[in-house]
């Protein structure tokens, strides 16, 4: 993302992976600032906890901005 900011992203719905959002885009900011924490209000909305329980000892965690150039979606419907 460094060297090369253009980025896709996939995301699938777990539970009907016929679901898709793809997101074509760029990265237009890579920062620690506030990555902890955001890892942290992440895993109280999802697991309840008020602090992230996975982490390692040494890991570094980034948030990257991106600004969407293409937005797509697929699986509105239920397959036949």
């Amino acid at each position: 993302m460094r060297r090369d900011h253009r980025i896709a992203l996939t995301i699938v719905n777990a539970e009907n992976p016929y679901q898709q959002v793809k997101i074509r885009g760029r990265v237009v900011e890579i920062t620690h600032k506030g990555a902890d924490k955001r890892i942290d209000s992440l895993a109280k909305k999802y697991l309840g906890v008020d602090k992230y329980p996975h982490r390692t000892p040494g890991e570094q965690r980034v948030i990257a901005r991106i600004i969407p150039d293409h937005v797509s979606t697929t699986g509105d419907e239920e397959p036949a």
